[in-house]
């Protein structure tokens, strides 16, 4: 057996999951072992790779949570379909409110149900942040403003003075 590689036993206690879930998911193509699939012949081990144990947690973490297979395949889809799935996976954090499956990625928040729709998400330190940055251009243009109106009554009241 190869070094990284787990048995549909392991995969199961590892994921939680059980090998009815692991057979049914396997077929319907939602996670298939990555490592070697038995390809329908009987005594032909199943192999799953690390990847595939987290796939199978999340999955099932999902699921247990209320989310229904079809969301979760959609969802799935969207989260799998572009790049490597380990670099996406420890990028993304899934937020699910029991309706959708939200992906989480950097400061951006995505539907993953919707095709990665990109949802409304601002968090209070940025818009502080700007808030601020905001004030300080004010205050500068006031005083710049300030300046300009002072050195304006100047010119004006030394015109006054010449005439």
């Amino acid at each position: 057996m190869k070094k990284d590689a787990f048995t549909s036993k392991q995969a199961c206690y590892l994921s939680g999951c059980t090998s009815h879930q692991l057979r049914y998911w396997d077929k319907v193509k939602l996670v298939s072992p990555s490592i070697q699939s038995s390809f329908g012949k009987p005594g032909v081990p199943k192999l799953y790779s690390f990847r595939d144990i987290v796939s199978l947690k999340v999955i099932k973490t999902l699921l247990d949570n209320g989310m229904s297979i079809q969301r979760v395949r959609r969802a799935w889809r969207y989260l799998t379909r572009n790049g490597d799935l380990q670099d996406q996976l420890s990028k993304t954090k899934l937020i699910s409110d029991g309706e959708t499956i939200y992906s989480v990625e950097e400061n951006e928040v995505f539907d993953a149900l919707k095709q990665g729709q990109l949802a409304f998400f601002e968090t209070i330190d940025f818009v502080a942040k700007e808030v601020e940055e905001d004030i300080s251009k004010f205050e500068l243009d006031k005083e710049r403003f300030l300046n300009l109106l002072t050195r304006v009554e100047d010119d004006i009241q030394s015109q006054q003075l010449q005439a």
